[in-house]
Parts: C-alpha cells; structure tokens; sequence
C-alpha cells in the first residue's frame, strides 16, 4: 500500500481523495494555488505546497510544479481527482517517468476513450449499440451531408471533450455554420483540440451512465447506474441511483454493455460508461466513457455501500477487487443535488463572493461533499460547484423527502446558489413521477421556477 498520495486538486474532490486516504492510514499531500491557500483541503492535508498563481494553467494544470512537489514530498503516487489533469495522458506518462503511481487507467485506455470519435469505433467493435455519427469532420459540407442523409436534430461534439464543452444541437442547416464554428472554437480552448465530430441527436432521450471498476487482474464488474437525465447545457444537475426508467432486464443488458465498452480498452481503475436511453422503446447508445472518477459517484456509494475512491487507490497499488459482479447489490435509492454558485434567474451566470453563514444539513440519510466553511470565498477561477447533497431512503419516496428536508435545512448566504431550484424543482410533479428526459429543464424552466 502507499504511504503518501499527492492530491492533484483542489475543493470538494480533494476533500473527498483526502479522507479516503486518511481511512487508509495514507500520509496525504495537498497542492494550492496562492488564493487557495486557506482552502479546507489545505488545512486538513499533513502537507501542503504553492504551485502557481490563481490562474488554473499556472497552477492545477501545472504539471512541473506538481510533479516536483510530489517528488519533494517523497509521494508515492498522484489522485488526479475530477477535471484539471484526470484525462491527460501526457501527464500520467510524465508520472511514470518519474517513478509516479498515477491512480487511474492506463494511459492507452485514458487516450482510446478520450479521444470520442475512436471510442466510437472501439465500442462498436465490442457489440455495443451507437447512434448514426461520424468521424472527424474537416468540414461544414461534409456535415451538412451526413445531416442531409440522416435528418436533424444532430450534435455537434468534441473529439476530445466532456462536460458539455464543444457541443451544439443542430436543428435545421441554417445553423450549421454559425454552430460548426462555435463548437470547434469551444473545443480548441477547452481541450487544445478542436476536433469536431457528428451524431444523430435524440432530443427526449434520458441519460443513463454504469459505473464500471475494474483491477490489473483482469477483473471488471458494473455497480449499477445513475440518472444524470436533469441537466442544463448538457451540465448535470441531479443525479439518482437506480432509474425509475429501467426494468431489471434493461439494467442487466446495459450493464453487460458497459463492462463491454470498458473491457474493449483493458479498463482498470474507476470509470463511467454513459447512454442515452429511448425510454419509448427501451433502445440504449453508447455516448461516451469517462475514465476517472465522476461528481456523483456517491449516489452509486451510497445504494452500493462500495467506497469508489477508496477502490481507486487499491487498485493502483495492485490489490484485486474484493467482489465480484454477483456480489454487487443496489439496495434503497440515492438522489444527489449540485448546489453551485450561480444565479438561475439570470441563465445560471456564476456568482462570487464571500461565504457570511453556512449551515450545512444533517439527519439519518443525508450526506454533504462539500469544502465551504464560514468566511471561506467563491472564487472566479474555478468550478461553481459549492456542495454536493447526497441523501439515501429504503426507496425513492423516502430518498426525495430526506432531501427536501435537507435543502430546506441549509444556508448558503453572501453569493447566490442553486438552492432555490433544487427546492422547486423537486416539488414538479414531471419530476416527481420520474418523467424528465435531457432537454426537461430547459423546456421547463420557467415553470419550474414559477411554481411553489
């Protein structure tokens, strides 16, 4: 096992790496930047080290100040945590060479589902479905094409992206150009790639994703799925484990899938296989894989009882999974609520400032990933993300009631949240009755917010 793990973030995923660590008798190391320094992360680490200016490029995605940190530290291996340098590939091979245990996939495996054109390819050569789409597209004609013979809603998407940067629906061939442009703009300075592929859109579709965990010896098993349908912008709101939209047998075939998908890249580590799901006819596509660690996981930790990061680690230090896919038991259900600095009455634009009271909630069933105390800021460099509210009930009823009960309960004062959507939005009957698809929120937004 390893005796000090550097944490390579920052707020509530640094948080989450560090008790994980803690659990395991590991000596953690954490990383700042100079306005971070004062963050929770920092505080509770048993050292800690400067590596650049506020800016994210100069400091979290900076990868010679990390690697000499860890290297002065005398850490054994790099969590990456979610976002900054999790999907980089050059960085994990930065970290073997300098002797560096990287916890995550290989770096063929993080390059082939990276890279979301060629995880495509590989998925369908595993007998995984997929909607119509292309490759690369080098041009606005070609895609006008392929739109031409497939018929609209396309989307346009980034070969190397995630987290709804470098997408954008297409509806009719007016917008094409205009929205080509857009999308391989976004992606060249989300990604340094600006490569843009195509594929058939499903507007009503829910979004379904596995959470996948494999070892080093050959041993890969699903745990079951969340709902990631309630979005915005292709950016997750609430996320529930299990799906109200699926039978057993749905969830069985799918999660078969996943575990295909991951194995066609000899996955090892935590990852994420995602879908969209026609609940019309029960029909799934693979949409992408993600091949780290997901901001919900605790809903899957929670109705599994399986601790993901603590998995990760053991894994990367060569320990084989102590259960197998038989073992795997969902029990009662799990709602999580993103709770971010922004402002929904003004289209979620981001709000800063300085936390005047906190009140986090409490009680039988309810968890909160969070990094805010009193006095702490919200930043303009980073992520919005405040808290995660995790709750857990014997069945889904009982789940949404401890979460209504704990969103009420919590205080979040000096800087605007999503704390008020949550609290409506729970209330919509769509919602309640598990009706709710990828576009949901943004169709019904106004009346979301206009309801009681």
């Amino acid at each position: 096992m390893f005796k000090k793990i550097l944490i390579a973030n920052r707020g509530e995923i640094a948080l989450r790496v560090l008790r994980a660590c803690r659990e395991l008798d590991i000596k953690t190391v954490a990383i700042h930047s100079d306005v971070d320094k004062e963050s929770l992360h920092v505080t509770l680490a048993d050292e800690a080290f400067c590596v650049g200016p506020a800016q994210a490029t100069g400091s979290y995605l900076n990868i010679p100040n990390i690697i000499a940190a860890a290297t002065i530290a005398g850490a054994e291996a790099i969590h990456p945590g979610y976002g900054f340098l999790a999907e980089n590939p050059s960085f994990v091979e930065i970290c073997q060479s300098h002797h560096l245990t990287f916890i995550g996939p290989s770096v063929q495996a993080m390059r082939l589902m990276g890279d979301k054109a060629q995880a495509r390819q590989s998925v369908i050569s595993a007998g995984v479905p997929v909607l119509p789409g292309t490759n690369e597209v080098q041009d606005v004609k070609d895609a006008l094409a392929f739109a031409e013979e497939h018929g609209y809603p396309m989307m346009l998407k980034a070969a190397a992206g995630g987290g709804g940067k470098g997408m954008r629906v297409v509806t009719e061939p007016g917008q094409m150009q205009k929205f080509f442009d857009t999308a391989r703009s976004e992606a060249e300075a989300a990604f340094g790639d600006g490569r843009i592929y195509l594929e058939k859109f499903l507007p009503n579709a829910r979004h379904i994703e596995f959470q996948v965990l494999g070892d080093e010896h050959g041993h890969l098993v699903h745990l079951g799925e969340r709902d990631c349908s309630v979005q915005r912008r292709n950016q997750k709101l609430i996320e529930e484990s299990p799906s109200l939209a699926l039978t057993p047998e749905q969830r069985e075939k799918m999660g078969a899938a996943a575990v295909r998908a991951a194995r066609a890249s000899n996955y090892a580590g935590a990852g994420t296989v995602e879908f969209l799901f026609d609940a019309r006819n029960g029909d799934f596509y693979f949409l992408e894989m993600n091949t780290r660690i997901q901001v919900e996981h605790p809903v899957t930790e929670m109705v599994t009882g399986i601790d993901l990061v603590k998995q990760q680690i053991l894994v990367a230090a060569g320990h084989e999974l102590p259960f197998t896919q038989d073992q795997v038991r969902l029990t009662g259900h799990s709602i999580e609520c993103r709770i971010n600095a922004e402002d929904p009455a003004s289209g979620f634009l981001p709000s800063l400032g300085l936390i005047d009271h906190l009140h986090l909630p409490g009680g039988p069933g309810v968890r909160v990933d969070s990094h805010l105390y009193g006095g702490s800021s919200v930043l303009p460099y980073y992520d919005s993300l405040l808290a995660k509210v995790i709750t857990h009930g014997a069945d889904r009823k009982e789940a949404l009631a401890r979460m209504q009960r704990a969103l009420a309960e919590m205080r979040v004062e000096g800087v605007l949240t999503t704390l008020d959507f949550h609290r409506r939005f729970l209330q919509n009957e769509s919602f309640r009755r598990g009706e709710v698809h990828t576009t949901f929120v943004e169709s019904q937004l106004s009346q979301v917010m206009a309801e009681a």
